[in-house]
């Protein structure tokens, strides 16, 4: 009875507060990017054509040091909850290692955006990657899925990863669908990032007939630009022969280019080159393979202008907060990188209008029964192959820093970061670059202060955990964060702390020997690519930002981990 009397509640309160406050509300879309680098579009230095993203960022800020958590499940988790992403339940991926912070699921103490939301009158939606529960069979549990944690609807996949042509887990709404045997949606060719933007327009325009008085608030999150590298051949064609010199030619144009744009320090020194272009031993496939990377990135831009032209064309572009970032550091993962070890299947059957496709890397099939191919004698692109983009493009995509997803150095946790809102933007800051560190917690804190709500101590009978970041809205005009305490991270014991100009990093082996590595210690004003560790030089300053990340570590969830450390 308490429960329904509380949703009563809500509901009512919601409607109250939607009549007196929408249309001074601003819509909110938030995109997020998948498996890309620091250096990856175009305003943030890259020779990829990102035209949209470009003309956000000219006509809002953008963040130079803007953070995320180097993994996509604890990302996910804790932009959705304001939250690191231990206190959410997801610090590791979606397994459950049974600790308080590695349940693999969202917990019921924390409230997503679109829960929070809800009592300010905005309809929710979200197009894309979902990737914050254990259950994604179609016979599991859904309590954790996007309708039951506050979206009204939803269309994409449960899991992290898989076919660009046949996405495993798709679906529409609380159903499994294939892209044959969806009924809302047949285009001619059939391409998740496609989807994913053209599904966002679609409930743009049923919000506006449905709803156009109410807020929006849209969630897109793109798949792009994670393995394996699959893309239409229009797009691929642009980037014939663009790559063509290798890692090395590419890295140092854009680090030029981010000196230029003043993204970093012009007297920063770039990070050690990972691989030598001149040993690669397929270089026509490796250059294939970025050329695929880049076309999925522009792909996902031209999406990105199919979202912002249906703002325009509905008026309310003005009055919408956009952001646009990353969920971790370039992926310098191998899989599809090598030869399998046995010839492929031919005995797979096509799998027909409702065969749901359950794989998400090989061996695996297409959807008319080929086997899909991966290794160096697979040229990336097409339904049948399967490949990452590999570590010395990763190592590009990271310019200019250090490490990849995964990682707690700035290659793992830095990411661009668009916000574009010309209502709310003070526009002498226009195209201007806002140098406060931020961090992937403070979304929802902007969220609830651009709403004009607090974030709620109780939801749904259950109490609520105090949210961890601060607004971003005073960055807008030019303004300080007053931001009280320093950020954290921890993933498979790569953990970090940035308080001011200083970060302390480590290492961590999280396998059968886990063990954590010593502390390197960094002046990010001056070393932000981590060049020269000043551990040795100032071990009391080592000592207290240990002691500080420790007492984080027990109060955020980080502890009990699920390993035996040294």
């Amino acid at each position: 009875m308490k429960k329904v009397i509380l949703t009563l509640f809500v509901m009512t309160f919601a409607q109250v507060v939607s009549a007196v406050d929408a249309t001074k509300r601003p819509n909110i879309v938030l995109i997020m990017a998948d498996d890309m680098g620091f250096s990856d579009i175009g305003c943030y230095g890259s020779e990829i054509k990102t035209p949209t993203l470009d003309r956000l960022a000219t006509n809002g800020i953008r963040f130079t040091q803007f953070y995320n958590t180097s993994r996509c499940c604890p990302t996910r988790a804790s932009l959705l909850t304001g939250m690191y992403p231990h206190q959410a339940g997801i610090g590791l991926m979606t397994g459950d290692n049974k600790l308080p912070g590695y349940r693999g699921e969202l917990g019921r103490d924390v409230v997503t955006i679109a829960e929070a939301l809800s009592v300010a009158g905005y309809r929710r939606y979200m197009s894309g990657k979902w990737h914050v529960t254990k259950h994604t069979r179609p016979q599991g549990p859904k309590n954790n899925w996007p309708l039951q944690r506050g979206f009204e609807k939803f269309y994409g996949t449960i899991i992290g990863a898989g076919s660009f042509y046949d996405p495993a887990t798709l679906c529409r709404a609380n159903s499994f669908i294939t892209p044959v045997n969806d009924e809302k949606y047949q285009p001619k060719t059939y391409y998740y990032t496609d989807a994913i933007s053209d599904n966002a327009v679609m409930f743009l325009q049923e919000h506006a007939k449905e709803s156009p008085d109410k807020p929006v608030f849209l969630y897109v999150a793109y798949t792009t630009a994670h393995w394996p590298m699959h893309a239409l051949p229009k797009d691929i064609a642009k980037y014939k022969g663009m790559y063509d010199g290798g890692f090395a030619k590419v890295r140092a144009a854009r680090f030029e280019r981010l000196k230029k744009l003043g993204l970093i320090d012009k007297n920063l020194k770039i990070s050690a080159r990972s691989d030598e272009w001149e040993k690669a031993p397929n270089k026509e496939w490796d250059i294939r393979n970025m050329e695929v990377y880049a076309a999925m990135i522009d792909n996902m831009d031209q999406g990105i202008g199919r979202i912002v032209a249906e703002l325009e064309r509905q008026g309310t572009l003005d009055n919408t907060l956009i952001f646009y970032l990353q969920d971790n550091g370039a992926c310098a993962e191998g899989f599809g990188r090598y030869k399998p070890n046995r010839p492929y299947r031919t005995d797979y059957k096509a799998l027909g209008r409702d065969g749901l496709q359950t794989k998400i890397w090989p061996p695996m099939q297409t959807r008319g029964g080929r086997p899909v191919k991966n290794g160096p004698d697979a040229m990336a692109g097409a339904e049948d192959t399967f490949t990452g983009v590999g570590r010395g493009w990763a190592n590009v995509s990271n310019t200019p820093f250090r490490e990849y997803k995964h990682f707690a150095h700035e290659g793992g946790i830095s990411t661009p970061l668009i916000a574009h809102w010309p209502k709310g933007l003070n526009a002498e800051h226009n195209g201007k670059l806002e140098s406060q560190p931020g961090h992937l917690i403070d979304l929802m804190a902007t969220c609830v202060d651009v709403a004009g709500i607090k974030h709620p101590k109780e939801f749904a009978g259950n109490k609520i955990q105090p949210l961890e970041g601060v607004s971003l809205k005073p960055a807008f005009s030019g303004k300080d964060l007053s931001r009280t305490d320093a950020l954290y991270f921890d993933h498979h014991l790569n953990g970090a702390i940035r308080d001011d100009q200083w970060k302390l990093v480590r290492y961590g082996d999280s396998g059968g020997n886990a063990k954590l590595h010593p502390w390197q210690l960094y002046d990010m004003e001056n070393d932000r690519s981590e060049q020269t560790d000043l551990a040795n030089k100032y071990p009391d300053k080592v000592k207290a930002l240990a002691g500080k990340w420790e007492k984080w570590a027990v109060r955020a969830r980080v502890k009990p981990w699920p390993w035996e450390v040294e």
